[in-house]
């Protein structure tokens, strides 16, 4: 059981990793088409609503877990090596695409909130 728990642990950590590699090599253009579309079909099946060892309690939400990993490593293999070497490395310092996409929206989300909180303002000020 140790062991099957460890197993479980070391995957459910190893996700936000895969998923932001994942991002970054469906953004490059270096990478092939065919590993692209390989990895977008199982993302459709991971979130279609047919879903068999779902029954299964526990089982069947790591299995979607699972089956999303090994395509992200699917398409990793399939990638050229530097690429995915040259993902990693800014992955791990934080100047990805995955990171840069989300600071730009967070910027974004932002900006937009202070137009929302001047423009609530500005109606409470002519209400008033």
């Amino acid at each position: 059981m140790s062991q099957w728990f460890s197993r479980a642990r070391s995957l459910v950590f190893d996700v936000p990793r895969y998923g932001k590699l994942a991002y970054c090599l469906m953004r490059d253009e270096r990478v092939p088409t065919a590993p692209k579309a390989a990895l977008l079909a199982t993302l459709g099946l991971i979130v279609s609503p047919v879903d068999l060892p779902a029954w299964i309690p526990l089982l069947g939400e790591f299995d979607m877990l699972a089956l999303g990993i090994l395509a992200v490593k699917v398409v990793g293999e399939a990638c050229p090596d530097e690429i995915v070497r040259e993902h990693e490395a800014a992955l791990a310092v934080g100047t990805s695409t995955f990171d840069q996409d989300v600071r730009g929206l967070f910027g974004r989300a932002r900006a937009q909130a202070g137009i929302t909180i001047e423009r609530l303002r500005d109606r409470r000020e002519v209400a008033s």
